[in-house]
């Protein structure tokens, strides 16, 4: 079995090409790329959680940069309202009608920063967007423009100030993780590069919408042999019987794995999901789902424990996963 350390090189031609000019801004964050990478493959989103000044929204501005997309920026504050966010139907007196003028939400990368200041009011009109890609208004559904991805940043809860986001929205996150503090040697090339001018403004894309979403057509088509779902069932399953958990993983936990797993698989060049592929990505899938019950918070206890703990214990399924 191959070692975590070991699995994040990058094979997919395309791919690669994003990583290595997203990495042109972001310095020492390969793997956060990568994860960032899946979910947009994948049409999953991304919470990051981290304390200010890491580098979070440099790397969605350096991902929005990347492809040509349309980027937003929703600045999470107190008074922030719904419509804020959704967009708001205007009474134009020239044609005396309404019209509807798009959220910041209807774009292509959406950063939505420190949504967890914000009121669970606000937040809950994220709900529609990140589980059906479309907003509702005045009675009327719709459609966000795809490719779509929501990488929400947040503060640590125990920071003032903060609403923590309900497990409902949670749910809805296909990854969350943090950036984390760079090295030395990293936060020197960063001073580096700001030195004169900074990287983000010479990024240019190297890939089209229409190139990314032929790649998202063909992430569906990673075969998935049956040993693998029952892998992902198994693991799933064994969260909701963990003695330290008080609620378990949903079955979107389950859909998650295995389409961040496909996404995964075309990374590497493979038209074939691996359980490998699955073990790699769960914590970073299910940290985030799991409710400690009272006794283990009590014990300093840790959702990512438990998941090591499951992984430990759920059998790596044995035989082919490649489609016959």
């Amino acid at each position: 079995m191959q070692k975590q350390s070991e699995r994040s090189v990058v094979e997919q031609p395309l791919v690669y090409k994003l990583i290595e000019n997203i990495e042109k801004v972001v310095v020492g964050k390969g793997k956060e790329i990568e994860l960032s990478l899946i979910a947009l493959l994948s049409g999953g989103h991304v919470l990051l959680e981290d304390v200010p000044g890491v580098g979070k929204t440099m790397m969605v501005r350096a991902i929005a940069r990347s492809i040509g997309g349309e980027f937003k920026r929703i600045q999470f504050t107190p008074d922030l309202l719904p419509s804020d966010v959704t967009g708001v139907s205007v009474f134009s007196q020239k044609t005396m009608e309404f019209h509807f003028r798009p959220g910041p939400v209807m774009a292509n990368i959406v950063l939505a920063d420190e949504i967890n200041r914000t009121s669970p009011k606000t937040q809950a009109a994220l709900l529609e967007a990140l589980e059906e890609g479309s907003v509702t208004t005045d009675g009327e559904t719709r459609i966000i423009q795809q490719p779509f991805l929501v990488m929400a940043t947040q503060n640590p809860i125990e920071y003032g100030g903060t609403y923590p986001l309900p497990e409902a929205q949670l749910d809805r996150f296909l990854f969350k993780f943090r950036i984390g503090y760079p090295t030395k040697s990293e936060e020197l090339e960063v001073l580096n590069r700001v030195e004169k001018q900074h990287p983000i403004e010479t990024l240019f894309p190297v890939i089209e919408l229409d190139e990314l979403l032929e790649m998202k057509k063909q992430v569906k088509t990673i075969f998935v042999n049956e040993n693998v779902k029952q892998y992902i069932i198994n693991i799933v399953s064994e969260t909701r019987h963990h003695p330290a958990v008080f609620l378990g993983a949903s079955p979107r936990a389950s859909i998650a794995l295995m389409k961040a797993g496909q996404a995964y698989a075309f990374m590497q060049d493979r038209d074939y999901v691996i359980p490998d592929d699955i073990k790699y990505l769960a914590p970073y899938i299910l940290q985030h789902r799991l409710i400690l019950n009272s006794e283990s918070k009590l014990s300093n206890a840790s959702t990512g424990r438990v998941i090591e703990e499951v992984l430990e214990l759920v059998g790596i399924p044995t035989g082919k996963e490649r489609a016959q």
